[in-house]
């Protein structure tokens, strides 16, 4: 992993820590997790394991650190992590569509959705949910899979672009 690569890796970080921190908690103390469209879009950009890796753990720290879902510390930094893995399996398995707006913005549901299901199980045993699990996955999560689809169909050909013209990664 070059220098690069980390500089890059830390913009999306960073740019999604903007956007995690300034979305307000609306159900029970949880919101949207802006950070995993940006997580997700680092993966596509940087698919190897190191850069994966990476970018879970540090979305994950950081996200915890600005969650609004009381006790979500722990599960948010356990959760990127496992997450960031998934969604780069997810990745590769789909390698004949990589490179596609489609399988971008189908990956980032899918990766949401399990980033959700991940987060609300682990919270439910370490400190416990504020409200029964289908009423926050309902209200929380599959909003959040749908916004951060559309958020990715918006962002992904433009990041794309820009680091494909930059020579940051080998986007395609």
């Amino acid at each position: 992993m070059n220098t690069r690569n980390l500089v890059a890796l830390s913009l999306l970080v960073g740019m999604g820590a903007v956007l995690h921190a300034v979305i307000p908690g609306f159900f029970l103390g949880m919101k949207p997790d802006m950070m995993l469209t940006m997580m997700f879009l680092g993966i596509m950009l940087f698919p190897d394991r190191k850069s994966v890796l990476l970018v879970g753990a540090v979305t994950g720290l950081i996200s915890g650190l600005t969650t609004t879902f009381p006790g979500g510390l722990v599960p948010n930094i356990i959760d990127k992590p496992v997450t960031a893995f998934v969604f780069f399996a997810l990745l590769l398995a789909m390698k004949r569509f990589q490179g596609s707006l489609y399988a971008a913005v189908a990956l980032t549901a899918a990766g949401t959705i399990v980033s959700g299901i991940v987060f609300l199980a682990l919270a439910y045993y370490i400190v416990g949910l504020p409200g029964p699990f289908t009423a926050l996955f309902a209200a929380v999560v599959l909003p959040a899979a749908a916004f951060n689809a559309v958020f990715m169909a918006i962002l992904y050909p433009v990041a794309t672009m820009i680091f494909r013209r930059a020579r940051l990664a080998e986007a395609k």
